[in-house]
């Protein structure tokens, strides 16, 4: 690909939101409010790697994944922005790792391999700087609960209206509530929604709960504690998407009262993604973080981390090429 086109991808991405989940706006700002969460040697060790001194050193490449999954040597990835929940909305919702997640991959798995990859120093530079971007992008992914869902392929195949606009349901959940909500999606829009989110993480809506959202994360078990946090957000396609099953939703505009019944669970979901992907960070980086002392972990003597799960039919490949001809798109799920 030209230098053009690796520069065209991103606007191209931000004029056609509905191919991102949270759109540039949700993932920009779950990676700002990451940025006011982590160390300050997490901060040092990310921009090193990153290879940017700014402020926005996270949020700069927040998007990155949905850039690189539309180039041809980056479409193995497709199916890595999701995990497909075979379950039963709005009876039942579940997410099972051993029956959702396929050998070629999914969210979870893909978490967990790149949460391994990005600390190993045999791989190149650009090897773990691209593991890094991934998961910084799936930290949000897979907090936007039609990420969890195969229902009607994560309710793309759910027509919906949304203020007089004919439009699916996992759009709007991606990208017109959130902007309804900030009234934008520039850059700076995604800075100021972080900077009220943070005041809400420290001292508003979300201190009495904020030190939860780090239950169970464990940088040892990493696949474990994506599909934790895989079901906490499926749990919502019952609970909030849609309580009474999807038919309802076909009809009339949903940027009313629908919009206002779900648009907490929205904020919420932003905020509890960044601030568990600064811990997710800290953790990588140090082998500790601040935000929670029980997660302090044992002596972080080593960068190098082994690889501590066997994701089902992921072998360690370093060639892209190999990796990609090993892939097959999910059948189940678009986004």
């Amino acid at each position: 690909m030209t230098r053009s086109l690796l520069l065209a991808a991103p606007l191209l991405l931000r004029a056609l939101p509905s191919v991102q989940a949270w759109g540039s706006l949700g993932h920009e700002t779950i990676a700002y409010i990451a940025t006011n969460f982590v160390s300050a040697a997490t901060k040092s060790w990310a921009q090193d790697l990153l290879d940017d001194t700014t402020t926005s050193y996270l949020a700069n490449v927040a998007t990155w994944a949905d850039s690189y999954r539309y180039t041809s040597e980056g479409s193995f990835s497709a199916e890595y922005h999701f995990v497909d929940a075979n379950d039963d909305p709005p009876s039942s919702c579940s997410v099972e790792f051993e029956r959702d997640c396929p050998d070629s991959g999914c969210i979870i798995s893909a978490i967990a391999n790149y949460t391994s990859r990005v600390g190993e120093t045999s791989l190149s530079t650009t090897q773990r700087q691209m593991a890094l971007k991934w998961i910084i992008h799936f930290l949000g992914d897979i907090h936007q609960p039609l990420h969890d869902e195969a229902l009607a392929y994560g309710a793309n195949d759910i027509d919906v209206t949304f203020d007089d606009s004919k439009t699916n349901l996992h759009h709007i959940w991606d990208t017109n509530m959130p902007e309804q909500l900030v009234g934008g999606y520039s850059l700076t829009d995604a800075k100021s929604w972080a900077k009220t989110l943070t005041t809400a993480i420290k001292s508003g809506t979300y201190k009495s709960s904020a030190a939860g959202w780090l239950d169970g994360m464990d940088i040892d078990d990493a696949e474990s504690s994506a599909l934790l946090w895989a079901q906490g957000s499926n749990a919502y396609v019952c609970s909030t998407v849609m309580p009474d099953g999807y038919s309802v939703l076909e009809t009339g505009d949903l940027s009313g009262d629908y919009y206002d019944g779900v648009i907490d669970v929205i904020k919420q979901q932003i905020a509890m993604s960044g601030y568990r992907l600064a811990a997710w960070l800290d953790l990588i980086a140090t082998g500790e973080t601040g935000l929670a002392e029980k997660l302090k972990k044992r002596d972080h003597t080593s960068k190098t981390r082994p690889y501590v799960f066997p994701p089902r039919g992921w072998a360690k490949r370093d060639n892209e090429a190999e990796r990609q001809a090993h892939a097959r798109r999910h059948s189940g799920h678009r986004c």
